[in-house]
């Protein structure tokens, strides 16, 4: 099996012909990055991608921003969903990562949602891959564990952070087993959190390095169903990000770190990860 990493735009507002170039320079192999609002926009980026070789992993973000509104129906989250698929259907991309729905929705109407959305990316011809996510569906594990069973053919991306943070602790309780969700994870976000927030401030500081080894121990049980499962490839997007994610120095605001460097850190921490754990060496 082969890992792929995929640089998160994130933060990261510069034009894409920069960002390729950066990414390809840093052995990253493609980019994950929301839907383009346009379907202009979208050719254009088509455009870029496909001259510099580049794949792309979409998101599609439904019922508004990050975090949804609040009165925004089922139906809503469906419909923005099926017009963005629509754009992102001229991209060709690998995937489609779904932050979609509502945290406030009990898990029959999460279910609904994803199972609707994985017959609308049908008939886009692209796979929807669900990721956890607070404020969305599946925010936490266990209302995760509770949906499973409802949506037999749903696939997802672990961003096992959230969890933590809404949790308040590391999942590594004797309790916490989470195999029924790890045997159906396709991606990987790969952000440290810690009991008290979404993203430590350096996933190599020491006194951070319990949360490290969780979310790395966390990774590589993934890595192992994947390759029970018959995966050539396994996808990871570092997603250190800002939006209050990133640590800021009081009254300056001050970022205590650069997100690339970030990124590209935990990205290269992974690969050696990876190959260590791939050749059955202890890491």
């Amino acid at each position: 099996m082969r890992l792929e990493l995929f640089k998160t735009l994130w933060g990261d507002h510069r034009p894409w012909p920069v960002i390729t170039r950066e990414i390809q320079v840093a052995g990253f192999t493609g980019i994950e990055a929301r839907i383009p609002d346009t379907g202009a926009d979208a050719t254009d980026k088509t455009c870029i991608l496909r001259d510099a070789n580049m794949p792309y992993i979409a998101i599609a973000l439904t019922g508004g921003g990050v975090i949804p509104r609040q009165d925004a129906s089922l139906g809503d989250h469906l419909e923005d969903l099926r017009q963005a698929l629509e754009r992102a259907a001229t991209m060709a991309p690998r995937f489609v990562n779904i932050l979609g729905g509502n945290d406030r929705w009990h898990a029959a109407t999460q279910a609904e949602f994803i199972n609707a959305a994985i017959d609308i990316g049908r008939e886009a011809g692209l796979t929807c891959v669900f990721e956890t996510h607070r404020s969305r569906v599946l925010a936490t594990p266990w209302v995760t564990l509770d949906v499973l069973p409802l949506c037999p053919d749903a696939l997802f991306t672990a961003d096992i952070s959230h969890w933590v943070v809404g949790c308040e602790r590391l999942l590594n309780d004797p309790m916490d087993d989470f195999t029924a969700f790890i045997e159906r994870v396709h991606h990987i976000q790969s952000r440290v959190g810690y009991d008290q927030g979404p993203q430590t401030p350096h996933p190599g500081a020491p006194g951070y390095a319990d949360a490290l080894r969780f979310h790395q121990t966390f990774w590589q049980s993934i890595w192992e169903a994947q390759r029970r499962r018959g995966y050539k490839t396994t996808t990871m997007t570092p997603e250190f990000g800002p939006d209050g994610y990133l640590h800021t120095h009081p009254f300056t605001n001050a970022p205590v770190a650069d997100l690339w460097d970030l990124n590209r850190w935990i990205g290269a921490e992974e690969q050696r990860h990876f190959t260590t754990w791939s050749r059955g060496e202890k890491s």
